[in-house]
């Protein structure tokens, strides 16, 4: 694998880990983090260890002075607010969540535990926070505009496909961004004279239909939009994706590991390890309110030459150029 860029945010982020280590920590006690995920334990495995790690960096060892709380939906929405009640019953200290699903869930539950978002998307337009600069309430931390995401992906993939003009967009309708997702995908292929076609799987039974929909209505290419349900079961979705021998977009990095032809969205372990510097302050007596929320600025473009072999297409040498991995 070839990643440039790796390297210069580990850099940065030791920076950031001298300035606000352990010199502030003075506390005796154990303190208690909520790790909320629609996943399992493996999914997303690689964001989680990187926020464990940025924690020690920051003078907080799990087990020593801290303890994580990781609780895990395992793909089934439904389990979110039990979770969430069940973390707010151990009397965590401050909860961090990684999209909009389980922020909503976390906003029912409580208005006074501290909740730290992680590329969340759209958390003005959520209702999560009051404005970025001033969030207001009990929550805070890292967001994404998707509207502006999913169509440079859709850039992106016009460059890989010029000849596709009919794209399938796949969007789980359970998202509380699904609406800002097809908005934004229908902007950017009418701006480059393409036609959107929705595609909606919500679970991952509704994957297979989906695939079928998406060969029925005769799609040259296809934009799966970064959504937890996807990501958790992107090994599944991948294979069914691999029957259409179509160029596929993801919205997240892991869907290329999978085996997915590319992927343009937020560096998911750079920006958790980010989201640590919020829960570092918060446990020093911050208040999220007081906490503009920040916006992701490290995004990943990631190309598989293996799948886009397989597939019969030829990738331009000036986006691999661009290209933050290229796996081969």
């Amino acid at each position: 694998m070839i990643d440039r860029r790796r390297f210069i945010e580990s850099l940065a982020f030791g920076s950031l880990a001298v300035s606000h280590g352990v010199r502030g920590q003075t506390a005796t006690t154990v303190r208690r983090i909520g790790w909320v995920s629609i996943g399992s334990k493996e999914s997303p495995a690689e964001a989680y260890a990187a926020f464990r790690q940025a924690m020690g960096e920051l003078g907080w060892v799990d087990g020593k002075n801290v303890v994580i709380q990781a609780v895990y939906a395992d793909g089934d929405v439904s389990r979110l607010d039990a979770l969430a009640s069940e973390l707010i019953g151990q009397k965590v200290d401050v909860i961090v969540v990684g999209n909009a699903t389980s922020t909503r869930a976390l906003q029912r539950a409580t208005k006074t535990v501290p909740i730290v978002m992680s590329s969340v998307n759209n958390a003005v337009g959520n209702g999560f926070v009051a404005s970025l600069a001033k969030p207001g309430g009990n929550i805070t931390g890292m967001t994404t505009q998707s509207d502006e995401t999913i169509g440079k992906l859709i850039g992106i993939l016009h460059e890989v496909a010029p000849g596709a003009r009919r794209i399938a967009v796949m969007l789980n309708e359970n998202n509380p961004n699904q609406a800002v997702f097809w908005a934004g995908a229908q902007s950017a292929c009418a701006a480059l004279e393409l036609i959107a076609l929705r595609v909606a799987a919500s679970t991952p039974a509704q994957f297979g239909g989906a695939v079928e929909q998406i060969v029925r209505q005769r799609s040259q290419a296809v934009v799966v939009v970064a959504d937890p349900t996807f990501l958790n079961e992107r090994v599944k979705l991948q294979e069914l994706m691999r029957t259409t021998m179509l160029p596929v977009a993801y919205g997240w990095r892991e869907h290329v590991v999978a085996g997915g032809l590319l992927s343009y969205g937020a560096d998911l372990p750079a920006t958790a390890r980010y989201v640590a510097t919020y829960v570092d302050r918060i446990l020093k007596g911050a208040k999220p309110a007081d906490l503009a929320v920040g916006q992701v600025n490290k995004f990943e473009l990631v190309i598989n030459l293996k799948t886009a072999k397989a597939i019969g297409i030829t990738i331009p040498q000036s986006l691999l150029l661009r290209a933050d991995e290229v796996i081969q």
